[in-house]
């Protein structure tokens, strides 16, 4: 099996980064989407919009091990390492939104 070239690896990570990005640009309209909706609740139930980031933070995370590892495995080490440091960095930053 041969090695995919650098250009097919960045044109691979070049259509996966504007995928990564519709992805999470979603998860925030809906983490703030729902944190609007929070301010408007009276009752002293759970945050829901940190477990909104909760849930975004584990659908990246599995995302970024998923994708990212699976790249990794078929010898795409560009855009697995993409996808790693982007769906990874994404996951940690709703893991911040989700702290108290």
């Amino acid at each position: 099996m041969s090695r995919p070239s650098v250009v097919q690896q960045a044109g691979v990570g070049a259509v996966l980064l504007l995928v990564d990005l519709m992805v999470i640009a979603w998860l925030l309209y809906g983490y703030g989407m729902t944190g609007w909706a929070d301010s408007y609740d009276a009752s002293p139930s759970p945050d829901a919009a940190s477990r909104a980031a909760r849930q975004a933070m584990w659908f990246l995370a599995g995302g970024a091990v998923v994708t990212g590892g699976g790249l990794l495995a078929l010898g795409w080490r560009i855009s697995g390492m993409m996808q790693f440091l982007l769906l990874g960095g994404a996951a940690g930053v709703f893991a911040l939104f989700a702290s108290p």
